[in-house]
């Protein structure tokens, strides 16, 4: 089965390279050419552990193609999957741009019966928009041609991805066809050998089904951490209480680490998203606000422990913060809606210093960052350190995990860590000297900050 890919972000690149792994044919259209030109050479263009492997390997054996042609990609292919960004418009909004233009170039360039998928994150009621596009266009060439519309949300976390399509939980597929719901099952079926993970179901169904799971995950997050902050009003710790939660196999531990708030391309996206299309229907989705709201104030906590702690020693203007981690979670050179943005806009706002360090999304932070003289993104963990009156953890990348803390300390002008992910044990912390605030526990507070005013 010969298979077309529009778009070769996240979920396109990867849903490529993982069908030609189980030798599909697969043509990759991007309407990029400089994104073309680098697949053709064997790299990719995006962050993703194992990706450039795979699609290094099935290009080069011949099962993998990338061009800027559509009606290339069409050509013999009977899978046509829609792959393209759904980004949120200033209405919060899915922007359908993208899949109209592909919808509006299949139905432009197809000669023979295809089963059109959309595997983009869209609102419920696209395929049929989908559907009418293909068709106009159709209509407007004289042609009667036979195609389908179909929905398959990929459920590919960043970080993961890879893994994720080739062992997936579940495959959605929504259709009323029963030829084409079993041609998808022929079509998935490498990547269901122990059992059948195909969950047949209509059209709506199947893109609700995408919202619903995004929104579900995001709500846990906003859960744990509106938790957390209780947690230190009241002396609790919140490290007891998930693990109390989580035992219970309702619940699960899933999802429920307290920090710094759900950021990254899906979301705060699809919250937004599923929020608005309710409102389009007259019906007001009180929790899913809820959650929206919570994770807006989220990503501000950790700037105002700092904030805070810094307020008795002349305030944050002119001190210096080493920042670890700008990409929204680890494995990913992503920082789309990351918290790591939000903390340096309210900190340097204010005259903070920021010299930050991330393994991957470094690049990508210093594009979004080149207007802010008050960042500085350098290569080196330790090297951000040097001078900064204190550190702030913000991604959870395992380098992270168990660093040197005598180096730490050593080369920080105040021996004070902010934890945004609760990676080190507080009772370590306060034993090496360091100040340390983290998320829904008690501080450990060094009894420095007396005299710390004349050291800086």
């Amino acid at each position: 089965m010969d298979i077309c890919i529009v778009g070769t972000g996240y979920v396109g690149l990867v849903s490529a390279a993982c069908f030609a792994e189980m030798g599909s044919n697969v043509y990759c259209v991007d309407a990029n050419p400089e994104v073309v030109e680098t697949l053709n050479q064997g790299r990719v263009h995006i962050f993703e552990p194992g990706l450039e492997e795979l699609v290094r390997r099935n290009r080069d054996q011949g099962r993998l193609h990338f061009t800027t042609d559509i009606s290339e990609g069409l050509d013999n292919c009977l899978f046509v999957f829609i792959c393209v960004g759904t980004p949120p418009g200033e209405d919060g909004r899915a922007d359908l741009g993208f899949v109209r233009q592909v919808a509006r170039d299949v139905g432009r360039n197809m000669q023979d019966y295809k089963i059109v998928v959309d595997k983009s994150t869209v609102p419920v009621g696209t395929a049929d928009m989908v559907r009418e596009l293909i068709q106009a266009e159709l209509d407007k060439r004289g042609l009667e041609l036979e195609f389908d519309v179909v929905s398959n949300p990929e459920f590919l976390k960043e970080g993961d991805a890879v893994s994720d399509f080739m062992k997936p939980d579940r495959v959605i597929v929504g259709t009323d066809n029963i030829r084409t719901a079993e041609l998808l099952k022929v079509l998935y079926s490498p990547f269901a050998r122990s059992r059948d993970k195909m969950m047949v179901m209509g059209v709506r169904s199947a893109e609700m089904t995408k919202y619903a799971a995004n929104c579900m995950l995001a709500t846990k997050i906003s859960f744990i951490n509106e938790i957390a902050n209780i947690c230190e009003k009241v002396g609790a710790d919140i490290s007891d209480v998930r693990r109390g939660i989580g035992s219970d196999h309702r619940i699960g531990y899933h999802f429920i680490y307290p920090g710094v708030g759900f950021g990254g391309s899906c979301f705060p996206k699809d919250v937004s998203a599923l929020i608005n299309t309710a409102h389009e229907k007259q019906y007001t989705p009180g929790l899913l606000q809820a959650v929206e709201e919570v994770n807006r104030f989220q990503k501000k906590v950790l700037a105002r422990k700092v904030q805070d702690y810094f307020s008795g020693l002349g305030g944050v203007e002119g001190k210096t913060l080493a920042l670890w981690g700008l990409a929204f979670k680890a494995n990913t050179d992503d920082v789309r809606e990351a918290p790591s943005l939000e903390i340096i806009k309210e900190l340097t706002s204010r005259g903070m210093l920021i010299k930050a360090y991330d393994p991957q999304a470094g690049k990508n932070a210093s594009r979004l960052l080149q207007d802010n003289s008050s960042v500085k993104v350098l290569e080196d963990q330790y090297e951000v350190l040097q001078g900064a009156h204190a550190l702030a953890v913000v991604t959870e990348w395992n380098q992270f995990r168990n660093p040197d803390l005598k180096r730490i300390k050593a080369r920080l002008q105040l021996p004070v860590i902010f934890d945004g992910r609760n990676l080190y044990p507080p009772r370590m912390l306060e034993e090496m000297g360091f100040s340390y605030f983290c998320m829904g526990r008690k501080p450990v507070l060094n009894g420095l900050e007396n005299g710390a005013q004349e050291r800086i």
